[in-house]
């Protein structure tokens, strides 16, 4: 006989809004696209209520934002992209849409070359990761990780910025900038991807953030030259995603810890980094650093308020820190299901809550919403 007990761990715990301290969270609403929610886009208010609702035609590749017009910036799983790769089903993205409010698709480009994140830029382009094969020879070159298998392929990163019509306007190619002595892949990764970049950002002076998984660190590319400009290196962070670029010129960056050096338990943080001396000014970790840690995925943003909103992803935990490291709103994923394409189970196996990114915004950003909605 079937136990009558919940069977999945997560959602045994509690789902839904954990808990909420109305004088120091900054409110707002959270924009979630889980992962293996079938393309359904959730808009919640602080105190855990579905303010609004999409429904795109394929499910999340990565994740989606509130675009300055108002309408939803979506990243999708393009169902044609080719298998690369064991762990490429449930990474991959490549098919974009933007969507009104109301749910009428008015913009959409395809690449099934990308992978991991994108940055939907304040003119309109977007700019996002792709990869390719590398160049005959360069695979050699490159130290570290594990090999899968003979004549395995090895993909580098194509870093690519489109405009409205899908134009080309950008490209820069791992392999032509980085030397790969210098970029060697950790021995707990395979030999697929170098240097897999899982995330992006644009600082104040053009140059694009790109965070460096299976190598560790982050680095800042000159668009004009494409040259290395700021290398923040593993000793700083590790195998980290999302770089933010603040407004005092600091970075933000949601530390994963895996294969962290010198820790017994694996752990992540979220960090704030001085680039001109790669030192750490703010951190937050759980007071059990154990406590709070996924070893794929995750965000940070700094909200209006100083706060700093945290998306642990594999367990579909959100919360809300003060500057101070005391959380102040949690908030669990009560959507469950598995990943749809075996590929990806193989993976990403179970029942999953688990979501890319997710994003806060304030009710002055979401004008179309109803007074009622926007209320709390």
């Amino acid at each position: 006989m079937a136990s009558t007990v919940d069977q999945v761990t997560q959602r045994r715990r509690g789902v839904g809004l954990i808990a909420h301290d109305p004088a120091l969270s900054a409110g707002g609403y959270t924009l979630i696209a889980p992962q293996t929610a079938d393309g359904h886009v959730y808009l919640v208010d602080i105190e855990g209520r579905v303010a609004h609702e999409w429904k795109l035609p394929v499910r999340a590749g990565r994740h989606a934002v509130i675009l300055p017009n108002g309408n939803l910036g979506y990243n999708g799983n393009h169902p044609r992209s080719p298998d690369r790769y064991a762990p490429w089903s449930m990474w991959h993205g490549g098919d974009f849409y933007e969507v009104t409010p109301q749910g009428e698709i008015v913009w959409r480009h395809e690449d099934p070359d990308h992978h991991h994140d994108a940055q939907w830029l304040p003119n309109g382009h977007l700019l996002y990761a792709a990869c390719a094969p590398v160049p005959a020879g360069f695979a050699e070159r490159v130290p570290g990780g594990t090999a899968h298998g003979p004549g395995e392929v090895m993909y580098g990163d194509v870093i690519r910025e489109v405009d409205r019509s899908g134009r080309l306007v950008w490209e820069w190619k791992a392999w032509e900038h980085l030397a790969p002595e210098d970029f060697p892949i950790h021995p707990g990764f395979g030999r697929y991807h170098w240097p897999l970049v899982n995330g992006l950002g644009v600082r104040a002076d053009g140059s694009v953030l790109m965070s460096l998984r299976t190598t560790s660190g982050i680095i800042a590319v000159d668009k004009a030259s494409g040259a290395v400009k700021l290398h923040i290196p593993p000793s700083v962070v590790s195998h980290q995603h999302a770089p933010v670029a603040l407004d005092n010129g600091h970075i933000l960056a949601f530390d994963n810890g895996n294969f962290r050096e010198g820790a017994h338990v694996a752990f992540s943080r979220v960090v704030e980094i001085d680039p001109a001396d790669h030192r750490v000014v703010w951190s937050y970790q759980d007071e059990m650093v154990n406590a709070f840690y996924t070893a794929f995925m995750g965000n940070a943003q700094r909200l209006w308020n100083g706060n700093t909103h945290i998306t642990e992803s594999a367990t579909g935990r959100l919360f809300e820190v003060t500057p101070a490291g005391e959380v102040v709103w949690e908030y669990i994923l009560p959507w469950f299901a598995e990943y749809p394409d075996a590929a990806a189970r193989r993976t990403g196996p179970g029942r999953l809550n688990s979501v890319f990114q997710t994003w806060r915004y304030h009710a002055d950003q979401l004008p179309w919403l109803g007074a009622a909605g926007r209320l709390s």
